[in-house]
């Protein structure tokens, strides 16, 4: 009798009984043909046609609005090199212009003039020309290497070569014109801090005088040079005595003398034979009649509103800290305000100022030898500062070493307490306290 389970497995295999058997699927070999052989042809080639889509056509996946940022921006950029370009061209024009009116006197004055070397006239020149045309050609464009660009604003040039003077520097400060932006900053800051004071295009000369020391600045090239330095330095022909004296426009004598040392040990005075706008600052009367001669008045009088300052020195500008601070350094600085215009004609009003200045130090080297009653007072106050000085320094010393002693002690003291158990430590700082209290009894009794 058949069970369950054999009538489960009947059925089982049933369902398969009218299944086909499955056949193999047929394999047909595929032989290439020469065209077909051939490698993948590249994108673009003529015998395959490219479909172009948006990605290519740049004008259909794109609108103007996707370029607003670029427009806000652009023109910005535009303007601000624009700003750039021009006032850069602007401050080198009118650096030139300085070096176009100025480049006579200091040639005349001095042997060498501004960074490039010169090679001067050659023999085939003079013979063609005659040796003053040819000198005269020659540095006919000197005025565009005199000058030497240390930034958008500041030009610097340097002269060397003359008699009683060691060397001279000048330096022009004109407005960033490259940068509208901070210039008006500082004018607005200028107009509400009355500490600042309004930007303003200037030149400042500063000349260095040899005072007899010829022989410690002049490299010389050859023995009868190095001679010739040598009788000059022992004549000291190019020496003269020590003084601080300055002619100031009254509007930046305040500032002068609060931030100059130098001059802070003059005393101010106004001189009849000067403009009213003008101020005396000297350390002695003697000396201003000297030095004010009548071409300086004149001088001063025909540059009107463009003369800043005249300064004959030997002191530091910044306050010595230390004796050696305090050796005299003899110099000559000048300070102009530029004219509003770029040519050479608007500088000829303060051109008689300039001469004046480079040929100030023989003036000195012939006149500025004054009695001994007015150097023993100048020295007297030179001598009075130094004193000063060390005693500051030698305060500075001493509470110095009275703050190593007494960390000193305290070291001694923390050490001596380490050893100690704390029955100790608590009466030997009992015993401190009592000396403590007598010793302020001591100061309060003598104080009595």
């Amino acid at each position: 009798m058949a069970t369950r389970e054999d009538l489960t497995q009947v059925l089982d295999f049933a369902d398969f009984a009218g299944a086909p058997d499955p056949s193999p699927a047929s394999i047909v070999p595929v032989t290439p043909l020469a065209a077909t052989a051939q490698g993948a042809l590249p994108t673009g080639h003529p015998g395959i046609p490219v479909v172009y889509t948006k990605w290519y056509r740049v004008w259909e996946r794109t609108s103007p609005r996707d370029f607003y940022s670029e427009a806000i921006i652009l023109p910005f950029m535009i303007l601000i090199i624009s700003l750039h370009v021009w006032g850069r061209r602007i401050n080198k024009a009118k650096a030139k212009a300085w070096a176009a009116a100025h480049a006579p006197s200091l040639q005349k004055e001095y042997a060498v003039v501004g960074f490039a070397r010169s090679t001067g006239p050659d023999a085939e020149d003079v013979q063609a020309s005659g040796l003053a045309k040819s000198i005269t050609s020659h540095d006919a464009g000197l005025p565009d290497q005199i000058l030497k660009e240390r930034s958008g604003q500041e030009y610097l040039t340097y002269a060397t070569g003359r008699q009683n003077v060691a060397f001279t520097d000048v330096q022009l400060t004109l407005f960033k014109r490259y940068n509208p932006a901070t210039l008006v900053v500082e004018f607005i800051l200028s107009f509400i801090f009355d500490s600042l004071r309004p930007p303003v295009e200037k030149m400042d000369v500063t000349t260095y005088t040899f005072d007899g020391r010829e022989k410690e600045l002049v490299p010389p090239m050859g023995q009868e040079q190095k001679d010739s330095i040598e009788t000059q330095a022992r004549s000291k022909s190019s020496a003269y005595d020590q003084f601080v004296w300055a002619i100031v426009h009254k509007e930046v004598m305040k500032a002068m003398r609060d931030d100059r040392y130098d001059l802070s040990l003059t005393s101010t005075r106004e001189h009849a034979k000067l403009p009213v706008w003008t101020a005396v600052m000297s350390e002695s009367a003697e000396i201003t009649e000297t030095l004010l001669t009548p071409d300086l008045i004149k001088a001063i009088e025909d540059a009107g509103d463009a003369f800043e300052y005249l300064i004959v020195t030997d002191q530091p500008v910044d306050k010595p800290q230390t004796l050696d601070d305090t050796k005299p350094h003899k110099r000559l600085s000048l300070s102009l305000r530029l004219p509003s215009g770029s040519d050479t004609a608007a500088y000829s009003s303060t051109l008689p100022l300039f001469n004046h200045f480079l040929r100030l130090p023989d003036q000195l080297a012939s006149q500025a030898h004054f009695r001994q009653e007015i150097t023993r007072k100048i020295r007297t106050v030179r001598e009075e500062e130094q004193r000063k000085i060390t005693k500051a320094s030698d305060e500075e010393l001493a509470e110095k070493k009275k703050k190593e002693s007494e960390k000193k002690k305290k070291e001694i003291r923390d050490n001596k307490m380490r050893g100690m158990s704390a029955d100790e430590q608590r009466k030997f700082l009992d015993r401190e306290r009592e000396r403590e209290g007598k010793r302020n009894e001591k100061k309060m009794s003598r104080k009595a």
